[in-house]
């Protein structure tokens, strides 16, 4: 049992006055390329980290889920699981366990709830996936304790939907990669149907996460933001394919699919107004893009694939305008200090970026990025919280202690 087993056993009996007797982990991730494209249908490219949240547990005899978290800025919250659960007040950590305990209700009756213990070194509204990673070791506890048996594919479709829950209209990225990833592997994620496909790291490649320190929180501030990307993907596309002569393609596949991406490129030139033009063009280059950086970690060109990167990073502060004055900066502190290329990583708004290096250039990048952006910047904690070399880990697991 590790130190922090341990911690997590320790304030788990205290805070219900026996121990738990199941642990599940699920790891957070960085999305290397392929960004605000999965809710387009289109593929992405995300790795699991070793940073994870673990969450201990004892089964109930009833429907209640009373959760606590070692964090105290998190408050303990209750609620009893079923097909109906009304939502905590926007932006409260305990929707993301709602979120899972709803859906899972309206697919399965009587399951029983469970008491449980939050542990989580994943960087909180960084763009690194904690809150799906909360909600995912929810799901995969609920099972677990019920004895309920679900596809892998079946859970990430599920769970995608379900955090509509708490009101981002997102994709199944975050859910896939949660429970999907394979060890010293990034993956491509497809989706209708969802399939994932590894694709080792070569071992000489580095990925540096550094945080903007702006919090980019999906269930709160920047909600509203990120849903208007959705809607304004959606109106581009029905546009396009109406100019096209083709209205009843419903999906950027179908559309990319029977129409050359210069000519779709063209034809959205000419049908669209100046700010669905940019969300459409980010939508199809991105996913370009995705297969070529695919290509390139194949082949082990580290330069290509840092050129992709840069160029996704381009396309989103400009096309779809979601970077800020702070992710811009690490992008460009990175690059000019040896990183091949370097992107915002998550939703945007705030968040983090990924940059990408050899291994003989990564702690020079790292170096810079402390030198000349964090320390002129309050952190607020230990800069390894903030600034940290990924390491592509293996998805969620659930083991009883």
């Amino acid at each position: 049992m590790t130190d922090r087993t341990t911690f997590l056993q320790n304030a788990f009996a205290k805070e219900y006055g026996d121990p738990g007797t199941h642990l599940v982990r699920a790891p957070g991730r960085v999305n290397l390329i392929g960004e605000h494209t999965d809710y387009n249908g289109l593929p992405v490219m995300p790795m699991a980290l070793q940073r994870d949240l673990m969450l201990l547990c004892r089964t109930r005899p009833d429907s209640m889920v009373c959760i606590a978290n070692v964090d105290l800025q998190f408050e303990p919250c209750s609620f009893q699981v079923g097909p109906k659960i009304p939502p905590f007040e926007p932006g409260d950590w305990g929707n993301y366990v709602k979120a899972a305990g709803q859906a899972l209700a309206q697919q399965y009756t009587s399951l029983r709830g469970f008491d449980a213990m939050v542990s989580s070194n994943i960087p909180i509204a960084a763009g690194l996936s904690s809150s799906t990673a909360l909600m995912m070791a929810s799901a995969l506890m609920i099972l677990d304790l019920n004895d309920v048996a679900i596809s892998a594919p079946q859970l990430m479709e599920l769970m995608a939907s379900a955090e509509h829950y708490v009101g981002t209209r997102g994709g199944g990225m975050d859910q896939a990669i949660c429970i999907g990833a394979q060890p010293r592997s990034a993956s491509r994620i497809d989706f209708n149907p969802m399939r994932i496909t590894p694709i080792p790291v070569p071992s000489n490649w580095r990925f540096v996460i550094a945080s903007s320190l702006v919090r980019a929180e999906k269930s709160s501030a920047v909600r509203e933001a990120y849903n208007s990307r959705t809607r304004e993907c959606k109106e581009a596309l029905g546009v396009v394919a109406a100019s096209l002569g083709s209205p009843e393609a419903t999906s950027y596949t179908g559309v990319m699919s029977g129409v050359p991406a210069e000519d779709l490129l063209e034809a959205a030139e000419q049908a669209l107004d100046a700010t669905l033009l940019k969300r459409f063009r980010h939508v199809v280059t991105e996913a370009l893009r995705v297969t070529m950086a695919e290509r390139a970690m194949r082949g082990d060109d580290l330069d290509d694939y840092g050129r992709l990167m840069s160029e996704s990073h381009m396309s989103l502060r400009d096309d779809f305008a979601v970077s800020c004055e702070e992710l811009d900066r690490l992008t460009e502190i990175a690059i000019k200090s040896g990183a091949r290329g370097a992107r915002l990583s998550g939703a945007g708004f705030g968040g983090c970026i990924v940059a990408l290096c050899g291994a003989d250039d990564v702690d020079h990048v790292i170096d810079a990025l402390e030198t000349e952006f964090y320390s002129t910047r309050e952190l607020g904690g230990d800069l390894a919280d903030v600034l940290f070399v990924a390491e592509p880990s293996k998805g969620a697991s659930v083991m009883e202690v």
